[in-house]
């Protein structure tokens, strides 16, 4: 059954409604009738089951007949911070984490970071990646959506781990499998550090260390920074969290 994802404004508590893109791509594309079940989140880790009362081009109403907490979220809590990439490559990034179940992402710039966007195209660029990971929600039937805060500074990064449980980075010089990754309590709040193209200079890794960051190595062979983010963040879900 599919998934659809509704602001909090459009469900009440024995009603709900589906508007815009969503309502007409169930009227038009898997034209749904009044009666077909669906299945609702609001983003926020709830999900709603809901029987079809009315169909419209612009307007689906449903009558909700279930509420429950999301079995589909991972009890990993799970920050991947990536260096900025290029357009392209980033929206890679986000639609694959949002899958794996990260709870937030944040991009950030670093050394070799690529230059950076003005104000304007960086706006642009955060709505993109907002849409993606709505899309990438549906998808996968998640239910809370992934938190992306406006791109930061390294050393920002560094600052707000101080809550986090568990520190990662990946750095191409270290020796360190993941093998010896220490597990991981339910709830955990682990951070990850992935560097843009060509990786964190030695003097980064070592301002993460400083701050309790353990560097880790994803193996023999070098990978592109996009491939390093979506590796990595397997393998700590396989390791620590639900897959």
């Amino acid at each position: 059954m599919q998934k659809f994802l509704l602001p909090q404004e459009c469900i009440g508590k024995e009603k709900a409604v589906i508007k815009g893109q969503d309502a007409k791509h169930i009227y038009k594309v898997l034209r749904l009738k009044p009666g077909n079940l669906i299945r609702l989140t609001n983003g926020e880790g709830m999900d709603y089951d809901g029987q079809i009362l009315t169909t419209g081009p612009d307007l689906i109403q449903l009558c909700l007949t279930g509420e429950y907490p999301s079995t589909t979220e991972s009890s990993l809590l799970l920050t991947v911070c990536c260096g900025m990439l290029k357009d392209k490559k980033m929206d890679l990034v986000i639609k694959h984490l949002t899958q794996l179940g990260i709870v937030e992402w944040i991009p950030f710039f670093c050394e070799r970071s690529i230059p950076t966007p003005d104000s304007k195209r960086l706006l642009k660029r955060a709505q993109r990646w907002d849409t993606i990971v709505k899309e990438s929600i549906k998808q996968c039937q998640r239910s809370s959506l992934v938190s992306i805060p406006k791109p930061k500074k390294f050393q920002d990064i560094l600052d707000l781990s101080d809550s986090f449980d568990q520190k990662i980075a990946f750095w191409e010089k270290s020796s360190r499998p993941l093998t010896k990754l220490p597990p991981a309590p339910s709830d955990s709040r682990v951070i990850v550090l992935i560097g843009p193209e060509g990786g964190f200079t030695e003097k980064e890794i070592s301002l993460a260390q400083a701050k309790k960051f353990k560097a880790y190595t994803l193996g023999p062979r070098i990978l592109r920074a996009e491939t390093a983010a979506i590796c990595a963040t397997t393998l700590i879900q396989h390791l620590l969290g639900d897959i």
